[in-house]
């Protein structure tokens, strides 16, 4: 279900449950996956679809937004690179690329867009945002002069950068990085220790990749002649957050804080002085506490003195830490044991009957 979709099954539910109340849906996300939706529905912006190169090569839609003011793209790199696009069972951040993400950002300068909002979750890519930069018109070269692929098994192979071909249109834009990971690029909580394995790595390979995050790491702060290794967010995405930070001086800023900006959900909420507002989560968790859309909400119920209640699938260990932060309760959807493949099918249904409950609760 989309941040949309539950949108209006919350509404109509507490539409049922009460008697003629007056409720605002708003579609938002925090950096990651709805990040294109949630900014391209509330500023009337549009779609666009795009042939790019995928993960490992393969050919995939690398959709993206144009916000109303026909000035500003938002980009989910996981619509181009991300590990949910990869075969599961041949998993080699050796070898995948972020090439398809620059590719969209390409598209969208000869577009006439000079402002970017980049969501950089979900990726399956280890490869510090190469594969993105020479779809951006950078070179990286070995020491022979020959360009190396846009892997991350090629990082320690770099000994040059070359930025003679990149559009100044490219580097003349402003970039905003949704980015809620305050992980550096090397070391034992950057981006190969900490990710790698869920993308595929080996233990072997971590030990590639991580020699060559350091290579580049070192390269690129030569290059730049600033700090980028050790800042926080520089390891998100397979060193994505270095990439772009480096590259590109984005500025790495929680997703949350970038799309309540964008909407001016603070505006909203003091012209409309509401009783009650809602939230939600896929499992919320100790992890809701590291920037995520839960904390968000209940921080602005906390800001105005208006309870926020969350629907979440389910509920598990530290979810209650929320509680300190803004949030009044928080209820997780299913209603007896059950898979989580039942889960998903019946998801509808039980969004349905949660805030249906929920709402003759706020009846009483």
């Amino acid at each position: 279900l989309s941040s949309e979709d539950i949108c209006k099954i919350g509404k109509r539910a507490l539409e049922k449950a009460l008697d003629n109340p007056s409720i605002d849906i708003l579609p938002i996300a925090d950096g990651g996956e709805g990040t294109v939706d949630a900014l391209v529905i509330n500023t009337g912006g549009r779609y666009v679809n795009l042939g790019v190169t995928g993960p490992y090569e393969e050919k995939v839609n690398g959709k993206y937004g144009i916000l109303g003011d026909e000035e500003t793209a938002v980009i989910e790199m996981s619509n181009a690179s991300g590990l949910a696009l990869a075969d599961r069972n041949y998993l080699d951040p050796l070898k995948s690329t972020s090439y398809g993400t620059g590719e969209m950002i390409r598209d969208a300068v000869n577009k006439g867009c000079r402002k970017f909002i980049i969501g950089i979750g979900g990726s399956a890519t280890n490869d510090c945002g190469i594969g993105m930069l020479q779809a951006l018109g950078f070179e990286f070269q070995d020491k022979d002069g020959n360009s190396v692929h846009g892997s991350g098994g090629s990082l320690g192979k770099i000994v040059k950068i070359e930025d003679k071909n990149v559009p100044k249109e490219v580097l003349e834009s402003e970039y905003l990085v949704a980015c809620d990971v305050d992980n550096p690029l090397t070391g034992p909580r950057g981006a190969t220790m900490v990710y790698g394995p869920q993308k595929g790595a080996e233990s072997n390979e971590l030990k590639i990749l991580e020699e060559g995050m350091v290579n580049f790491g070192k390269l690129i702060e030569d290059f730049f002649s600033k700090k980028i290794i050790e800042v926080p967010g520089a390891g998100a995405a397979g060193g994505m957050g270095a990439a772009l930070y480096g590259f590109l001086n984005a500025e790495l800023k929680s997703g949350f804080e970038i799309i309540k900006g964008v909407i001016n959900i603070d505006k909203l909420i003091e012209d409309k002085n509401y009783d009650v507002m809602f939230t939600g989560e896929g499992q919320m968790d100790h992890q809701t506490l590291m920037g995520k859309l839960v904390l968000g909400i209940s921080s602005l119920g906390k800001k105005y003195d208006i309870p926020v209640i969350a629907v979440c699938g389910s509920l598990n260990k530290g979810w209650e830490d929320m509680l300190d932060k803004g949030l009044t309760a928080a209820f997780g959807i299913t209603n007896r044991p059950m898979h989580l493949g039942d889960a998903l099918v019946n998801a509808e249904d039980l969004l349905y009957e949660s805030y249906y409950n929920i709402g003759k609760i706020l009846k009483i």
